[in-house]
Protein backbone atom coordinates (compact mmCIF):
# COMPACT_ATOMS: atom_id res chain seq x y z
CA UNK A 1 0.00 0.00 0.00
CA UNK A 2 2.68 2.26 0.83
CA UNK A 3 4.42 1.08 -2.51
CA UNK A 4 1.01 2.07 -4.63
CA UNK A 5 0.86 6.01 -2.58
CA UNK A 6 4.64 6.14 -3.45
CA UNK A 7 4.22 5.29 -6.84
CA UNK A 8 0.90 7.87 -7.57
CA UNK A 9 2.75 10.62 -5.74
CA UNK A 10 5.76 10.23 -7.93
CA UNK A 11 3.46 10.18 -11.16
CA UNK A 12 1.12 13.04 -10.48
CA UNK A 13 3.90 15.15 -11.15
CA UNK A 14 5.50 13.51 -14.24
CA UNK A 15 5.32 14.85 -18.06
CA UNK A 16 2.51 13.37 -18.99
CA UNK A 17 0.39 13.82 -16.15
CA UNK A 18 0.94 17.88 -15.84
CA UNK A 19 -2.02 19.00 -18.31
CA UNK A 20 -4.42 16.49 -16.45
CA UNK A 21 -3.17 18.15 -13.07
CA UNK A 22 -3.63 21.44 -14.31
CA UNK A 23 -6.58 21.03 -16.28
CA UNK A 24 -8.25 19.58 -13.00
CA UNK A 25 -7.09 22.06 -10.70
CA UNK A 26 -8.95 24.55 -12.96
CA UNK A 27 -11.99 22.72 -12.53
CA UNK A 28 -11.95 22.72 -9.04
CA UNK A 29 -11.21 26.41 -8.81
CA UNK A 30 -14.21 27.25 -11.00
CA UNK A 31 -16.47 24.65 -8.57
CA UNK A 32 -14.98 26.75 -5.61
CA UNK A 33 -16.06 29.96 -7.21
CA UNK A 34 -19.50 28.80 -7.89
CA UNK A 35 -20.16 27.04 -4.58
CA UNK A 36 -18.84 30.51 -3.14
CA UNK A 37 -20.79 32.76 -4.69
CA UNK A 38 -23.80 30.91 -4.63
CA UNK A 39 -23.22 30.82 -1.21
CA UNK A 40 -22.51 34.69 -1.01
CA UNK A 41 -26.25 35.25 -2.87
CA UNK A 42 -27.98 33.29 -0.81
CA UNK A 43 -26.51 34.66 2.42
CA UNK A 44 -26.74 38.27 1.76
CA UNK A 45 -30.48 37.72 0.27
CA UNK A 46 -31.21 36.07 3.74
CA UNK A 47 -29.82 39.03 5.20
CA UNK A 48 -31.27 41.36 4.07
CA UNK A 49 -34.63 39.74 3.96
CA UNK A 50 -34.29 39.38 7.61
CA UNK A 51 -33.39 42.62 8.62
CA UNK A 52 -36.26 44.45 6.24
CA UNK A 53 -38.31 41.70 8.44
CA UNK A 54 -37.18 42.58 11.95
CA UNK A 55 -37.41 46.38 11.49
CA UNK A 56 -40.81 46.28 10.23
CA UNK A 57 -41.44 44.10 13.72
CA UNK A 58 -39.25 46.28 15.64
CA UNK A 59 -40.08 49.47 14.62
CA UNK A 60 -37.43 52.39 12.58
CA UNK A 61 -35.65 53.10 15.89
CA UNK A 62 -34.12 49.41 15.39
CA UNK A 63 -32.88 50.93 12.08
CA UNK A 64 -28.88 51.14 13.67
CA UNK A 65 -29.00 48.26 15.70
CA UNK A 66 -30.03 45.77 13.25
CA UNK A 67 -27.21 47.06 10.56
CA UNK A 68 -25.01 46.09 13.22
CA UNK A 69 -25.91 43.09 13.03
CA UNK A 70 -26.44 42.86 9.72
CA UNK A 71 -22.46 43.45 9.33
CA UNK A 72 -21.40 41.37 12.15
CA UNK A 73 -23.31 38.58 10.15
CA UNK A 74 -22.07 39.15 7.19
CA UNK A 75 -18.10 38.82 8.44
CA UNK A 76 -19.29 35.80 10.07
CA UNK A 77 -21.02 34.71 6.58
CA UNK A 78 -17.64 34.91 4.84
CA UNK A 79 -15.97 33.00 7.02
CA UNK A 80 -18.12 30.16 7.14
CA UNK A 81 -18.37 30.05 3.45
CA UNK A 82 -14.45 30.22 3.04
CA UNK A 83 -14.26 27.29 6.12
CA UNK A 84 -17.12 25.61 3.82
CA UNK A 85 -15.28 25.38 0.54
CA UNK A 86 -12.15 23.82 3.05
CA UNK A 87 -14.89 21.46 4.74
CA UNK A 88 -16.29 20.99 1.10
CA UNK A 89 -13.29 19.87 -1.02
CA UNK A 90 -13.39 16.23 -0.79
CA UNK A 91 -16.60 16.41 -2.10
CA UNK A 92 -15.60 18.67 -5.16
CA UNK A 93 -12.80 16.28 -5.68
CA UNK A 94 -15.21 13.73 -6.33
CA UNK A 95 -16.38 15.63 -8.96
CA UNK A 96 -13.32 16.18 -10.58
CA UNK A 97 -12.06 13.07 -10.01
CA UNK A 98 -15.63 11.77 -12.19
CA UNK A 99 -14.08 14.19 -15.10
CA UNK A 100 -10.22 13.10 -15.52
CA UNK A 101 -10.69 9.30 -13.87
CA UNK A 102 -9.69 7.44 -17.26
CA UNK A 103 -6.71 9.86 -18.42
CA UNK A 104 -5.09 9.45 -15.20
CA UNK A 105 -5.73 5.62 -15.12
CA UNK A 106 -4.60 5.38 -18.75
CA UNK A 107 -1.31 6.80 -17.96
CA UNK A 108 -0.49 4.49 -15.14
CA UNK A 109 -1.33 1.19 -16.54
CA UNK A 110 0.58 2.54 -19.23
CA UNK A 111 3.70 3.48 -17.28
CA UNK A 112 4.01 0.33 -14.97
CA UNK A 113 1.58 -2.37 -16.49
CA UNK A 114 2.55 -2.31 -20.12
CA UNK A 115 2.35 -5.84 -20.61
CA UNK A 116 -1.30 -6.58 -18.78
CA UNK A 117 -4.67 -5.61 -20.53
CA UNK A 118 -5.56 -2.22 -20.17
CA UNK A 119 -8.73 -1.11 -18.91
CA UNK A 120 -11.67 0.26 -20.71
CA UNK A 121 -12.67 3.72 -20.62
CA UNK A 122 -15.93 4.05 -18.23
CA UNK A 123 -18.67 5.98 -20.08
CA UNK A 124 -18.46 9.19 -19.02
CA UNK A 125 -22.16 9.62 -17.89
CA UNK A 126 -21.63 6.74 -15.45
CA UNK A 127 -18.29 8.32 -13.70
CA UNK A 128 -19.42 11.53 -12.66
CA UNK A 129 -23.20 10.04 -11.89
CA UNK A 130 -20.86 8.22 -9.38
CA UNK A 131 -19.05 11.22 -8.82
CA UNK A 132 -22.14 13.23 -8.03
CA UNK A 133 -23.29 10.57 -6.01
CA UNK A 134 -20.40 10.88 -3.89
CA UNK A 135 -20.52 14.45 -3.69
CA UNK A 136 -24.01 14.63 -2.16
CA UNK A 137 -23.44 12.11 0.17
CA UNK A 138 -20.28 13.55 0.99
CA UNK A 139 -22.31 16.76 1.93
CA UNK A 140 -25.08 15.10 3.71
CA UNK A 141 -22.48 13.52 5.99
CA UNK A 142 -20.95 16.59 7.04
CA UNK A 143 -24.03 17.91 7.91
CA UNK A 144 -25.11 15.37 9.93
CA UNK A 145 -21.51 15.48 12.15
CA UNK A 146 -20.91 19.34 11.57
CA UNK A 147 -23.04 19.94 15.23
CA UNK A 148 -20.45 17.60 16.65
CA UNK A 149 -17.66 20.27 15.56
CA UNK A 150 -18.09 21.78 18.96
CA UNK A 151 -17.54 18.41 21.04
CA UNK A 152 -14.03 18.55 21.59
CA UNK A 153 -13.55 18.20 17.78
CA UNK A 154 -15.40 14.90 17.29
CA UNK A 155 -16.75 16.52 14.04
CA UNK A 156 -13.46 16.73 12.65
CA UNK A 157 -12.95 12.83 13.35
CA UNK A 158 -16.16 12.14 11.98
CA UNK A 159 -15.56 14.37 8.79
CA UNK A 160 -11.84 12.61 8.45
CA UNK A 161 -13.14 8.96 8.38
CA UNK A 162 -16.15 10.02 6.57
CA UNK A 163 -13.89 11.25 3.69
CA UNK A 164 -11.97 7.90 4.12
CA UNK A 165 -14.47 5.54 3.42
CA UNK A 166 -16.25 7.89 0.85
CA UNK A 167 -13.28 8.88 -1.29
CA UNK A 168 -11.66 5.24 -1.04
CA UNK A 169 -14.94 3.57 -2.50
CA UNK A 170 -15.71 6.42 -5.25
CA UNK A 171 -11.56 5.67 -6.16
CA UNK A 172 -11.59 2.14 -5.87
CA UNK A 173 -14.99 1.30 -7.46
CA UNK A 174 -13.82 4.04 -11.00
CA UNK A 175 -10.19 2.06 -10.80
CA UNK A 176 -12.03 -1.53 -11.01
CA UNK A 177 -14.91 -0.54 -12.90
CA UNK A 178 -12.89 -0.42 -16.34
CA UNK A 179 -12.03 -3.96 -15.53
CA UNK A 180 -15.24 -5.13 -14.19
CA UNK A 181 -19.02 -4.68 -14.39
CA UNK A 182 -20.30 -1.91 -11.72
CA UNK A 183 -22.14 -4.47 -9.53
CA UNK A 184 -18.65 -7.09 -9.62
CA UNK A 185 -16.49 -3.64 -8.67
CA UNK A 186 -18.63 -2.89 -5.86
CA UNK A 187 -18.72 -6.00 -4.89
CA UNK A 188 -14.91 -6.51 -4.96
CA UNK A 189 -14.82 -3.27 -2.78
CA UNK A 190 -16.90 -4.76 0.01
CA UNK A 191 -14.72 -8.13 -0.06
CA UNK A 192 -11.71 -5.73 0.69
CA UNK A 193 -13.38 -3.34 2.48
CA UNK A 194 -11.03 -3.19 5.11
CA UNK A 195 -7.72 -2.30 3.05
CA UNK A 196 -9.66 0.28 1.30
CA UNK A 197 -10.43 1.74 4.53
CA UNK A 198 -7.38 2.00 5.48
CA UNK A 199 -6.07 3.38 1.64
CA UNK A 200 -8.84 5.60 2.12
CA UNK A 201 -7.26 7.24 5.20
CA UNK A 202 -4.24 8.27 3.27
CA UNK A 203 -6.21 9.38 0.46
CA UNK A 204 -8.52 11.37 3.62
CA UNK A 205 -4.70 12.96 4.75
CA UNK A 206 -4.06 14.37 1.71
CA UNK A 207 -7.34 16.05 0.71
CA UNK A 208 -6.78 17.61 4.06
CA UNK A 209 -3.57 19.80 2.88
CA UNK A 210 -4.51 23.38 1.99
CA UNK A 211 -3.45 23.80 -1.92
CA UNK A 212 -2.00 20.24 -2.55
CA UNK A 213 -5.53 18.75 -2.18
CA UNK A 214 -5.97 20.23 -5.38
CA UNK A 215 -4.20 17.63 -6.77
CA UNK A 216 -6.85 14.88 -5.08
CA UNK A 217 -8.08 13.36 -8.19
CA UNK A 218 -4.95 12.28 -9.69
CA UNK A 219 -3.40 11.17 -6.13
CA UNK A 220 -6.76 9.30 -5.37
CA UNK A 221 -7.10 7.83 -9.15
CA UNK A 222 -3.09 6.49 -9.43
CA UNK A 223 -3.22 5.05 -5.74
CA UNK A 224 -6.43 3.02 -6.36
CA UNK A 225 -5.52 1.85 -9.80
CA UNK A 226 -2.24 0.09 -8.24
CA UNK A 227 -4.20 -0.75 -5.62
CA UNK A 228 -6.61 -2.52 -7.68
CA UNK A 229 -3.94 -4.46 -9.55
CA UNK A 230 -2.49 -5.63 -6.09
CA UNK A 231 -6.03 -7.13 -4.98
CA UNK A 232 -6.74 -8.33 -8.44
CA UNK A 233 -3.53 -10.55 -7.86
CA UNK A 234 -4.14 -14.04 -6.93
CA UNK A 235 -2.81 -14.62 -3.10
CA UNK A 236 -0.23 -17.44 -2.75
CA UNK A 237 -2.79 -20.18 -1.59
CA UNK A 238 -4.45 -20.01 -5.40
CA UNK A 239 -1.52 -19.36 -7.13
CA UNK A 240 -0.45 -22.89 -5.41
CA UNK A 241 -3.60 -24.62 -6.70
CA UNK A 242 -3.57 -23.39 -10.01
CA UNK A 243 0.07 -25.14 -9.56
CA UNK A 244 -1.21 -28.47 -8.69
CA UNK A 245 -3.87 -28.40 -10.88
CA UNK A 246 -1.67 -27.92 -14.13
CA UNK A 247 0.91 -30.34 -12.74
CA UNK A 248 0.86 -33.76 -14.55
CA UNK A 249 -0.66 -36.55 -12.73
CA UNK A 250 1.50 -39.52 -11.75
Amino acid sequence: MIDAAVKALSQILSPPMRSILWRSIALALVLVAVLAIGLQRLLSWLATYGEGWAEAMLGPGAHTPLNVVAWILSIAAGLGIVLGGILLMPAITSLVASVFVDEVADHVEREYYPAERPGIALPLTLSVTEGIKTALLTILVYLIALPFVFLAGAGFLVFFIATAWLLGKQYFELAAMRFRPPAEAKLMRRDNAGIIFTAGLIIAAFVSIPIVNLATPLFGMAFMVHMHKQLSRPGPELIGQRRRSSAPSA
